[in-house]
């Protein structure tokens, strides 16, 4: 049990996917890697489940941009019904019809916002081992979990930015993956 479930107040979640040697995307932001991969969506650490209790999201503008990309390749919808934020320097045009909004500066001065959005559900931390880390050291992160990938890359963006300790909670294997999620402890400043 995370302190945010024994509190009973949401938590703010860092779940992603990432190589077996630490990394969450190529050198040119690429997820390729990871959409080959064979994945129960009903299985442990189930994506679907997880989004079930997600009431808002923030991204990093590279996985915005990704995903756009892939969406531009595919004809996808945007993905997601919650509210979005996506932390940039640069203008923004969000999807029609979705609720994305471009935030700049300090994510823990977003936090609050993010909280209240969710409306007593978790927040998302999609993508951005920078943008995690930020919360981390804010003391804003609750938990990491990841699904660990059969691939290397030997370079990319890494899971975290930055300094994080971790406690493991939990894991499992769901089909090509191993899965783990961890409580992030609070660190010296």
């Amino acid at each position: 049990m995370t302190d945010a479930e024994s509190t009973g107040r949401p938590r703010t979640a860092y779940v992603t996917a990432m190589t077996l040697d630490g990394f969450i995307a190529t050198d040119d932001h690429s997820l390729e890697w990871l959409l080959s991969r064979d994945i129960d969506p009903a299985g442990p650490f189930s994506h679907d489940a997880f989004m079930a209790g997600v009431g808002a999201i923030v991204m990093g503008r590279s996985t915005y941009d990704w995903i756009e990309r892939h969406r531009e390749q595919t004809g996808e919808a945007w993905f997601y019904q919650q509210p979005t934020w996506v932390m940039t320097h640069r203008p923004l045009e969000p999807p029609a019809g979705a609720d994305v909004r471009a935030a700049s500066g300090d994510v823990a001065d977003l936090h609050p916002r993010l909280v209240a959005a969710a409306a007593g559900r978790d927040v998302w931390v999609v993508g951005g081992g920078a943008l995690a880390a930020d919360l981390a050291r804010a003391g804003l992160l609750d938990e990491v979990i990841v699904s660990i990938a059969p691939v290397t890359l030997g370079s990319g963006a890494p899971l975290l930015d930055g300094h994080a300790e971790l406690q493991l909670m939990d894991s499992g294997v769901n089909r090509e993956f191993l899965c783990a999620r961890y409580r992030v402890l609070p660190t010296a400043p």
